[in-house]
């Protein structure tokens, strides 16, 4: 199947998405290609982000599918990954990745660390798995991105001065949704 669909989803206690970090901005730019929508809508249970509420949201609200690729940052790429164990998406683009709870009771009750992670499951579920992660990251260990990378078998990007992603713009996202549109 081709892609035909990019969905954001964003990092937990976001707000109003359109205006925060580069969602609004990757939206208009994925609009841009041709043959392509993006849909980038407010989440449900923003501050938890719990997995119970955003797993069925995904599915029922957002449409991920196989012509489908999800753009998940920080609890967003937790929220993919968990949406890939059990469905089949053409595509996910993991933002600020992480494997752990990070000893953050907010991140624990979300659900997402309560078990270990489905590699081999969210591999066989989606044909094209790229991951963008900083070393500089302050919320996140670099151990813990690179035990994405490693686990999923990423594309990585890896920066030492992009943080947590939280900058307006993001062309190279927009490069790499462009190469997986060709792809398909």
């Amino acid at each position: 199947m081709p892609l035909k669909r990019a969905v954001i989803v964003p990092g937990n206690g976001a707000g109003n998405i359109e205006h925060c970090n580069w969602y609004g901005w990757a939206k208009k730019r994925i609009h841009e290609i041709p043959d392509m929508s993006c849909a980038l809508k407010n989440m449900p249970d923003p501050v938890t982000a719990r997995e119970s509420i955003w797993l069925p949201f995904m599915k029922k609200d957002l449409e991920c599918d196989e012509e489908t690729v999800i753009i998940g940052h920080s609890s967003g790429a937790a929220a993919a990954m968990r949406y890939a164990e059990t469905h089949k998406v053409f595509a996910i683009i993991l933002v600020g990745a992480y494997t752990s709870d990070l000893g953050d009771e907010n991140e624990r009750e979300s659900g997402y660390f309560s078990r270990p992670w489905e590699w081999e499951k969210i591999r066989t579920n989606v044909k094209h798995i790229i991951q963008f992660g900083s070393t500089d990251d302050p919320f996140l260990p670099w151990e813990e991105q690179q035990e994405v990378a490693d686990g999923l078998k990423a594309h990585l990007h890896k920066y030492s001065d992009r943080g947590h992603f939280q900058n307006t713009a993001f062309p190279e996202l927009i490069d790499a949704i462009k190469k997986l549109k060709s792809s398909s």
